[in-house]
């Protein structure tokens, strides 16, 4: 599966499904959530949030991906990506884009 952030794949024709979109919402644990606020007090990277982000990340674009094989498509178009803070140590990670079959 072909995933860009353009409207456009250079050299391939395509005809539009329609949207496709995953996410995931992931916490740390709480001995985790604790050792990361002490960051906070002395500065850092957070890097047990990193990554959570990733993994997040990651398995929205599965999630995204997946929604697109069922509909048969052979790329996404204009992915993008949002995350937002559901609650302190709790995070959405929110992939969408436009499935596309080539012509």
């Amino acid at each position: 599966m072909i995933l860009v952030t353009t409207e456009k794949i250079e050299g391939k024709e395509f005809e539009m499904l329609g949207l496709v979109k995953g996410s995931c919402i992931q916490t740390k644990n709480f001995g985790k959530d604790i050792s990361q606020g002490f960051k906070n007090l002395v500065g850092g990277e957070l890097k047990s949030y990193n990554e959570m982000m990733n993994e997040s990340r990651a398995m929205a674009t599965k999630r995204m991906v997946s929604e697109a094989e069922e509909m048969g498509a052979d790329a996404i178009v204009a992915v993008r990506y949002a995350s937002a803070a559901i609650m302190q140590g709790a995070a959405e990670v929110f992939a969408y884009g436009t499935a596309v079959k080539y012509k």
